[in-house]
């Protein structure tokens, strides 16, 4: 038991936990009163976990149909869904719960990244000090800090982990090759599971990863016949137990994808998928930009990323360290030179599936593989590929530092007595920092604002004045005490749908916008008088309405009108 503690992975763990609370710092400084990046997208993604836990323990059939963007249906299914955060979502009730629970999550997933990147290139076969570096550097490469109010892009450490325990199961690594007797179909099932939750959280990174595994599978569907009989004396490249992990694993990953896919195919589209692509494709020069969110290169890069067309998605430096040490990998590495020139080729398909449509305006890359697909998937911002080409960084940047230390190592055993100097062992270590010092966040933590008391007495249908496309996301999160139906919504999807609600009851309490409301089943309209001012609806609460057979009610610091 106390060996089990301080094994090499134990270590990892509690070293990702400590690293991930203090670059993600101060996020759990005043966790229940503010949120990482903006109070918008996490406010939603936060409301989206406590949503997913409250209806699977009251409701599960009414899953998709949340209170949000009443009366529309399948309205969960606007944006990723985060449903392997769900069972987090089952403890606790109301906004602080929420915020709590969404700035856990943040820190936790900023941890598993870092140990799933150390488990895949460990299992590749490089040392701990080429792992830890491939881990930070792909953890906290420069490029995510621009995510860092998007949990559902943040929450990408399962990729790793899960192609870590495949590999495992299978007995294979790069630089080994496979080790049949190293089989385990007990890590080969533990690595579909994961790859099952990582989907569930989101198609924006599922379906890529998605392509990914199914490229796995055909090379081992082919690769394990021609080996058999180019060796038929070898004993079974896998056995009747993997066979079945790798028949039910597949098949369970595309069931459950399948299921969660349904109700985003029957969302209405957004817009044309190659104008949505073309929008968001980054250029060339986006690699060597850095975000505004990173403490090292945010005002250095300041105005060529100004001249980016939506620099919050096109900031897609993953460090200038990690290049260099990629670069060096290429030149000597633990790696050998054919698996160095794969690892190359694949960086070069995934960065010009990165440029989107900015690559011969990706008519043969990445609009044939995303482009016929709903843009409720999530799958029409081609630089969220930037994951995988850090990853392949990482993996080479790996290789190179493994090397360096795999030389100092045998330089030091020429020394009396055979130990490393203290400045050999600080050289072996300055990848490291440098790749720390270049994750280094500025991400802003703005205060949460307070739930307002009518928000836990009120109830639905309702419309929250006032109505704004950031601000409702906001009123999404204050509804997590009762959840109660709202036509409130927002989060990129049914925007011009909300777009007219607004436009139709900018003028409330008029005959045209109750009787809009109406045809929309809302019962109440709840004015929130700490947020109207400067807003259409600063003089609402003051209007009388009797003429209007609509009714008036002053409740805690907001107004209620009854419509019915």
């Amino acid at each position: 038991m106390l060996r089990s503690l301080i094994h090499e992975y134990a270590l990892v763990v509690y070293a990702s936990l400590l690293l991930a609370a203090a670059l993600t710092w101060p996020t759990l400084r005043y966790p229940l009163h503010t949120l990482p990046q903006d109070v918008w997208d996490p406010s939603r993604q936060a409301w989206q976990i406590a949503w997913a836990g409250h209806t699977l323990l009251t409701d599960p059939t009414r899953l998709w149909q949340s209170n949000a963007f009443f009366p529309l249906t399948d309205s969960f299914a606007f944006g990723n869904s985060l449903l392997g955060y769900a069972p987090a979502g089952m403890i606790g009730e109301g906004p602080l719960a929420a915020t709590l629970r969404y700035n856990i999550l943040y820190v936790l997933a900023h941890a598993l990244l870092a140990i799933g990147g150390y488990a895949l290139v460990r299992q590749l076969g490089a040392g701990r000090t080429g792992a830890a570096v491939a881990a930070v550097a792909f953890a906290y490469a420069p490029w995510r800090l621009a995510q860092e109010g998007h949990l559902d892009i943040i929450s990408a450490g399962g990729i790793p982990l899960a192609l870590a325990m495949l590999a495992r199961g299978h007995g294979w690594s790069l630089r080994r090759g496979l080790r049949p007797e190293r089989r385990s179909a007990k890590w080969a099932a533990a690595g579909w599971l994961v790859a099952i939750w990582q989907v569930s959280l989101g198609f924006s990174l599922g379906v890529p990863f998605l392509f990914v595994l199914g490229l796995i599978l055909v090379v081992i569907i082919f690769g394990v016949p021609i080996r058999r009989l180019r060796r038929p004396a070898e004993r079974p490249v896998l056995g009747w137990r993997l066979w079945i992990t790798d028949t039910l694993g597949p098949l369970i990953l595309a069931g459950v994808s399948g299921l969660i896919a349904i109700p985003y195919f029957r969302v209405p589209d957004s817009g044309p998928a190659g104008t949505e692509i073309a929008f968001f494709s980054p250029p060339l020069r986006s690699l060597l930009i850095g975000p505004a969110e990173s403490r090292i290169w945010g005002a250095p890069h300041d105005v060529p990323r100004s001249s980016l067309g939506w620099p919050a998605e096109m900031g897609l430096l993953p460090g200038f360290v990690l290049y260099a040490l990629a670069l060096a990998g290429l030149a000597f590495s633990i790696w050998t030179l054919r698996q160095r020139l794969l690892l190359l080729a694949a960086l070069a398909v995934t960065i010009v599936l990165t440029l989107g449509t900015n690559f011969y305006e990706g008519r043969w890359t990445y609009l044939p593989l995303f482009g016929h697909l709903p843009g409720s998937l999530g799958l029409r911002i081609p630089g969220r590929l930037m994951l995988w080409a850090t990853l392949l960084l990482a993996v080479l940047a790996a290789g190179a530092v493994a090397e360096f230390v795999r030389r100092a190592e045998h330089l030091s055993e020429q020394r009396i007595p055979p130990w490393p100097g203290p400045w050999l062992r600080l050289a072996t270590f300055m990848p490291l920092l440098l790749v720390l010092v270049e994750g280094w966040s500025a991400t802003a933590h703005p205060v949460v604002p307070a739930q307002p008391v009518a928000m836990r007495t009120v109830s639905g249908p309702m419309l929250v004045l006032p109505t704004a496309a950031l601000t409702d996301q906001t009123v999404m999160l204050w509804s997590t005490t009762r959840f109660q139906p709202m036509v409130n919504g927002s989060g990129g999807f049914a925007a011009s749908r909300q777009a007219e609600l607004r436009t139709n009851v900018q003028n409330f309490p008029d005959p045209a916008s109750i009787e809009y409301l109406r045809s929309l089943n809302i019962d109440r309209v709840l004015l929130l008088r700490s947020q109207s001012a400067g807003t259409p609806w600063e003089r609402v609460g003051d209007i009388p309405v009797d003429a209007l057979g609509i009714r008036r009610e002053d409740v805690d610091d907001a107004v209620v009108f009854h419509l019915r």
